[in-house]
């Protein structure tokens, strides 16, 4: 190692202080040796499940409550999607600049941001799943407590995210943490899929029959209020698993401070702007993204209710999505295998490209539950990449960036916040557009059976326009110029970097020895 060698040097021609220099070097060598421990990745991916709990069940569930629970008009609830996705997309690339200018404190330059905004988090998140006790106002209630959470979780995510540029300075133990996090990731949106919708769907609201009569009528509107209860209850089984996840981060992980990186002024927001959108490898793997991610989110946005409506599996929709989730868990370390066999933009192609069949499938034969259910083993694998692969290739630009812009530091925020505010804003526009779409199809709030067009509708949602979004997305993926030699040549010119500071390091030591 480069820092041993150095200090051994310098120590053979002091020989009185040899035993001082033996010491230190003895100090430094296992904590660069070992690395990251298995429990520090674990704890690391453990913080990133309370971003997929609540963010699987808004996904699936918060689109269906707003109609069929909060009772909302379907323009309405177009209004509080698109605003609360766009309002959380202009918090990204704000809270990333602010990131990128924290100071380093006692508990590192992540670790505040993360602790701060969990409380607030949490509590305006339960509120989203309160039906408030009156009319006029219910809208704004929901935009402003739907807006708040945004904020917050923006709060958590972001430095979240960046923490990963921070585990370590090696790229194998970055993709590790970064396989660990997928996978607990993963875990985390079939536990929120499991809680939403396992209790949410033991009390759905029952449906009168044709010969409705005042006791049928009166136990539908029980049954609604048994429904309102049961969101509020696993809303709150969710607040609390976020506080312990939170803390688990806090208490497992320590940010490394990078004491050998230069000192430069820091970056101002235009500066890092111009920077983030001229770094070519970046912008065509955001845009790649940014289709196939829009795909999946416009799937899950509307899955739910093309269960329940096109398929007509209303008392099994929770289960179906359940069994997606836990396909997708399951197939994280066969694609953390085949993107390390046969590198990442391989694994893009195959993972995303895996759905279109069973897409195409699901709408064009007959409804059946059997098949549906089979539907969903396969269409998990796909999730699974989709979760995977984005975050695993970020690191990638990133390093690439820091090689062509040495002096520049203090970036890495903005890159994943601006990579964050892409996906969000046009996932808002979609499920504006694709709740408006009901609207405009005739869809009728809280009533059992929807009419044809609707049904309609939801085909068209979740099959031809995603497919044509993946297709876009890896047609524009073929430009991406980081393949697997680029990325391991890159990885060896960051290692000589860092042996290169490590061996300053060592003569800094020496001298003042």
């Amino acid at each position: 190692m480069a820092r041993g060698e150095g200090a051994e040097q310098y120590a053979a021609v002091l020989l009185s202080v040899k035993p001082v220099v033996n010491a230190e070097i003895k100090a430094k060598k296992p904590r660069q040796k070992n690395g990251l421990s298995v429990w520090n990745k674990l704890c690391y991916a453990i913080g990133g499940a309370p971003y997929q709990m609540t963010g699987s069940a808004l996904g699936f569930f918060l689109q269906i409550y707003l109609l069929d629970v909060a009772l909302l008009d379907p323009f309405h609830a177009s209004v509080i999607l698109f605003v609360g996705r766009a309002w959380d997309a202009v918090t990204d690339p704000t809270v990333g600049f602010l990131v990128s200018r924290s100071r380093w404190t006692r508990i590192g330059r992540m670790m505040p941001w993360i602790l701060l905004s969990t409380p607030l988090a949490v509590l305006t998140y339960f509120l989203i799943w309160y039906v408030p006790p009156f009319e006029q106002g219910k809208v704004l209630w929901y935009l402003v407590f739907y807006c708040l959470f945004q904020s917050m979780q923006t709060c958590f995510h972001v430095p979240y995210s960046v923490l990963t540029m921070f585990l370590s300075k090696h790229q194998k133990e970055r993709d590790s943490a970064t396989a660990y996090r997928m996978m607990v990731e993963v875990l985390g949106n079939v536990l929120g899929t499991a809680i939403q919708g396992q209790i949410v769907g033991g009390a759905t609201a029952d449906c009168p029959t044709e010969t409705t009569n005042s006791s049928q009528i009166n136990k539908t509107k029980i049954s609604l209020e048994d429904t309102k209860q049961a969101y509020m209850f696993a809303s709150g089984v969710i607040c609390c698993i976020y506080i312990v996840c939170a803390v688990v981060l806090f208490l497992g992980v320590k940010e490394q401070k990078d004491n050998g990186e230069k000192k430069s002024a820091p970056l101002t927001f235009q500066r890092g702007l111009w920077l983030v959108m001229s770094h070519s490898s970046y912008v065509k793997l955001v845009i790649s993204f940014l289709f196939t991610s829009l795909a999946f989110m416009l799937i899950e946005g509307n899955f739910a209710l093309f269960i329940m409506y096109a398929l007509g599996h209303r008392n099994d929709f929770q289960n179906i999505l359940l069994v997606i989730m836990l396909s997708g868990s399951l197939t994280i370390p066969c694609w953390q295998w085949f993107l390390t066999r046969f590198g990442k933009k391989t694994a893009v192609y195959i993972g995303n490209s895996w759905a279109i069949p069973f897409m195409i499938l699901i709408v064009s034969i007959k409804s059946n539950l059997i098949i549906s259910y089979m539907v969903s083993v396969a269409a998990g694998v796909s999730v699974a990449a989709s979760f995977l692969l984005p975050w695993s290739m970020l690191p990638d630009v990133v390093d690439d960036f820091k090689l062509k812009n040495p002096d520049v530091h203090g970036h890495e925020a903005i890159f994943y916040s601006f990579y964050v505010f892409f996906l969000k804003f046009a996932s808002g526009i979609s499920l504006g557009i694709s709740t408006l779409s009901l609207k405009f199809a005739g869809y009728v709030t809280g009533a059992c059976s929807q009419p044809e067009s609707v049904s309609l509708t939801l085909k068209m949602l979740v099959c031809p326009v995603p497919l044509v979004l993946i297709v876009f997305g890896l047609l524009i993926l073929k430009t991406y110029p980081i393949d697997e030699e680029t990325r391991k040549c890159n990885q060896k010119q960051l290692q000589e970097i860092l042996d290169s500071e490590s061996d300053s390091e060592s003569s800094i030591l020496g001298s003042s020895v």
